[in-house]
């Protein structure tokens, strides 16, 4: 199935007039924060060609629809950045849900429903439906994967200007084979995230 506007639509016809899409970029990497961004139609009539999940596009053409997401005025969106601090203290899961309901929060128009890729958020601010593989069935779903991935990716470039020795321009803080030697030669830096196995191996090797 073609990611689309189905499932905002369907609830539209229920009365939920303004859908968020909300998305999560971050959860596997080794280093760096979580992000989560949230993306309202507010005319989900015009098709928006090209919207997928962002795993399926090219980093230009990431590039390309980011722009036209944050700029379009037909569009509202919000981020939420969780540092590496509150991700070994609460936990990379309950870090990611506090990045989606905050994404939430934060947008200019509060929306009525939501969908969110992948499970329930447990305690929510707003009624949501989950869907798995939401960010390639939904295309306010998609938007919200695209500008969360960016965003994120923008991030890890910044950290490979100040951490060079571990490539997170190539692998964007992802447990590669370079990353995994880098670690164990340099050890971890500021934003490693220690309560990950990999990380605390290397801090103990």
């Amino acid at each position: 199935m073609p990611c689309s506007f189905e499932h905002e639509r369907a609830l539209q016809e229920q009365g939920f007039l303004r859908i968020a899409g909300i998305d999560e970029a971050g959860r596997g990497p080794l280093a760096g924060p979580v992000v989560a961004a949230a993306v309202v139609f507010q005319n989900s009539k015009i098709p928006q060609p090209g919207l997928n999940d962002s795993k399926k596009l090219s980093p230009r053409r990431r590039d390309e629809l980011y722009q036209h997401l944050t700029q379009a005025a037909g569009v509202l969106w919000a981020v939420s950045i969780q540092d590496v601090k509150t991700i070994d203290r609460i936990n990379i899961l309950k870090a990611t849900h506090q990045a989606m309901r905050t994404a939430a929060l934060t947008l200019s128009r509060s929306p009525d429903h939501a969908l969110i890729d992948g499970l329930p958020v447990p305690n929510f601010p707003i009624p949501h439906t989950a869907l798995v593989q939401g960010d390639g069935r939904s295309q306010s779903i998609a938007a919200a994967s695209i500008i969360a991935k960016v965003t994120r990716d923008r991030i890890m470039d910044d950290m490979d200007a100040i951490y060079p020795q571990y490539g997170f321009r190539q692998h964007k803080g992802y447990g590669t084979a370079a990353h995994l030697a880098a670690l164990q030669t340099h050890g971890p830096c500021p934003i490693h995230r220690r309560s990950f196995a990999p990380v605390a191996r290397a801090l103990r090797s």
